[in-house]
Parts: structure tokens; C-alpha cells; sequence
């Protein structure tokens, strides 16, 4: 007899704002991980301010990252941050905009993952610093799993913020 319940799996859940409160938004987002069943919240970075990437000109955005573990498949999961996203306001209107809360998952250990809407590790991640450093201090032995180089490793050789 097999059991079909999910296994549970750890995420890395990056997280951002500059609009509004963004402290209280991350804050809120962050008890709405803890709060949904599929979920247990394991950790929290702290939170550091860092410039916007990319996109039109905007003000600076407050970053973190929760440790996460899931009983939802990356899609589901993908699709549980979305809807948080929704609920506190997120728009979509410009890529790399401005933006209420951003959630995106970054990395769970030992996954490689590609689907129509997600791809595990996130796409950029070696390239963003203020990813990069919330994730380490969650998962500080992180490696790539496409690379097997480990993510202290690649954060070293990013430019200065």
C-alpha cells in the first residue's frame, strides 16, 4: 500500500517590497507563510535594505528571505506566494516595477525544477546579491545544484551593493 501523502520538501522564499509600509508588509507576509497549513515556517532572515535591479526608477526595496518547509509541489507553492502577493496589493503592470510584495522561490536543496512558470534555483539568483546574502544566512551551505558551486562562492564574486 503506498502513502500519498506530499513529502515535505525546505524552500527558500525570497522576499521584497518598496512600496508602502514595507517593513509591516514583509512582516504580514511573513506570519501569512506561517499561518497556511501546507506550510511550516522554519526561519527568517534578516531584513536589509538594497537598491532596486533593473526596471524604471523607484525607490530602495527591504529584502529578506523564510526558511520554508512545504507539503505543496513548487508549481502549488509558486502559485500560494502569488496569491499572498494578490492579497497585499501586488499589481503587475511593469516589469521590474515598482511593487507592495514580492515573493519568489529561490532555491530548495538538491532541486533542479523547470516548468511553464518556475524554474528552481531561480533563473537570476547568482546574479542578485540581495538574494543571495537572505538565502546564506537561512541556508549558509547552499550549493547550486545545476553547478554544484556553492552559493558563498558565486556571492563572493558579485560586485559590491
Amino acid at each position: 500500500m503506498h502513502d500519498s501523502a506530499p513529502v515535505p520538501r525546505i524552500f527558500v522564499v525570497g522576499m521584497g517590497s518598496n512600496l508602502g509600509d514595507r517593513q509591516r508588509t514583509l512582516r504580514e507576509a511573513t506570519e501569512a507563510l506561517g499561518a497556511d497549513p501546507r506550510l511550516q515556517l522554519l526561519a527568517q532572515s534578516t531584513l536589509r535594505e538594497t537598491a532596486p535591479v533593473g526596471g524604471p526608477p523607484q525607490g530602495p526595496y527591504l529584502n529578506g528571505a523564510a526558511l520554508v518547509l512545504a507539503t505543496l509541489p513548487p508549481a502549488s507553492l509558486l502559485d500560494a506566494l502569488l496569491a499572498l502577493e494578490r492579497q497585499a496589493g501586488r499589481e503587475r503592470r511593469e516589469r521590474w516595477g515598482p511593487r507592495t510584495l514580492d515573493l519568489d522561490l529561490l532555491f530548495s536543496p538538491g532541486l533542479l525544477f523547470a516548468g511553464p512558470t518556475l524554474t528552481l534555483p531561480h533563473p537570476r539568483l547568482h546574479e542578485r546579491r540581495f538574494a543571495l546574502e537572505p538565502l546564506l544566512e537561512l541556508v549558509p551551505w547552499a550549493i547550486d545544484p545545476g553547478s554544484g558551486v556553492p552559493y558563498r562562492t558565486i556571492l563572493e564574486k558579485l560586485p559590491p551593493a
